[in-house]
């Protein structure tokens, strides 16, 4: 497969820049993929594609606050940093702007001086930063940083966004970018679901810098897919387990849902040419690339938002789908005026 596969045109002014008003009134395309069948309806009303003995998979990730602003000592230029993850022994990797005169033992000062770091090291484009002492990071952050918006969003973040840019049921802080399907949900839509007979199941995957990582390769198998934390407990893979055994459908909420599923699973031969998909429980790094030609174990319904072209997101999808309805469903969209990307709406692939 080719980069310029996974390409279509979209007007800028499609970019959804803020949420809707009120969750759950965001719009939702219904693509049919056995048939390439589209339907146009509102988000509320994905209740009616689920039936008894079905299971539903959220990623209960929350997004920290992980952009902050430091100044270089003896400078007064302002830096901003994206506190992207952890190496240990108090040393994050980030990613600076500007950040050409970040050398190694340079020191950063944040919050006036209350707080500060030095510079560790330099890999692959991260500026690697030690804070001292290393304290509670995600305490730190929540005082002193604002929600990373993605950098379609061209504007600063809003209060607005504090809880809008997270999922209601988000509960473990570690994504630096929130799993945008789960955005439309509402409790009570959840629980709506729940009294039909489907199970709801969480997992988490932390969202890493990765997922904005442009794949530059025109071959698109030579791509270097980056690693994002996830787990599995115990009773989600019972319940998708016994979904799964008794021909219920899994639906996974996103695409950080799907990567983490296809990770933890592995078909297994019963015998008699059978086979049977087994989830196992556990702690984990999801690196596996998805895209057309991938045969999927776990999940049978997709909902997820519009992506941007030329990312493994894209390519997620069109290996669900296929390439030439997924594009086709994205240039239906297009026609009718839905909005893109994070805070846009979104897609249901039945």
């Amino acid at each position: 497969m080719r980069l310029s596969d996974f390409e279509y045109s979209l007007p800028s002014g499609l970019i959804a820049q803020y949420p809707c008003q009120n969750r759950g009134e965001s719009r939702l395309l219904v693509l049919h993929k056995s048939t390439g069948v589209i339907e146009h309806l509102m988000f509320r009303d994905i209740v009616r594609f689920f039936k008894n003995g079905d299971l539903l998979a959220l990623n209960d990730t929350k997004v920290y606050k992980a952009r902050i602003t430091g100044m270089r000592e003896g400078f007064s230029g302002k830096i901003e940093f994206l506190v992207a993850d952890r190496l240990g022994g108090g040393i994050y990797n980030t990613l600076a702007r500007p950040s050409r005169r970040l050398s190694r033992g340079t020191r950063v000062a944040f919050d006036g001086g209350r707080i500060n770091a030095e510079v560790a090291g330099r890999d692959n484009g991260y500026i690697q930063l030690r804070f001292d002492p290393e304290g509670d990071l995600y305490g730190m952050l929540d005082k002193i940083g604002s929600m990373p918006l993605p950098p379609y969003i061209k504007r600063n973040a809003e209060l607005i966004d504090e809880s809008r840019y997270q999922t209601v049921y988000a509960k473990k802080p570690g994504a630096i970018a929130a799993p945008t399907a789960g955005l439309h949900f509402t409790r009570e839509l959840i629980d709506s679901i729940g009294q039909n007979g489907v199970d709801v199941a969480y997992l988490t995957l932390h969202v890493g810098y990765g997922t904005f990582r442009p794949v530059v390769e025109e071959d698109i198998t030579r791509h270097n897919m980056h690693h994002e934390y996830y787990e599995i407990s115990d009773e989600t893979a019972r319940l998708i387990n016994n979904a799964k055994a008794g021909r219920g459908r899994v639906i996974a909420v996103g695409t950080t849902t799907c990567r983490a599923l296809e990770s933890a699973s592995a078909v297994k031969d019963i015998g008699t040419g059978a086979t049977k998909c087994l989830l196992s429980n556990g702690k984990d790094y999801a690196g596996i690339f998805i895209y057309p030609g991938y045969r999927f174990k776990v999940i049978d319904m997709l909902l997820t938002n519009f992506h941007l072209p030329r990312t493994t997101l894209l390519m997620l999808v069109c290996a669900f789908a296929g390439r030439e309805m997924i594009i086709k469903a994205y240039n239906e969209a297009i026609r009718h005026r839905y909005r893109f990307f994070s805070y846009g709406d979104a897609m249901l692939i039945v």
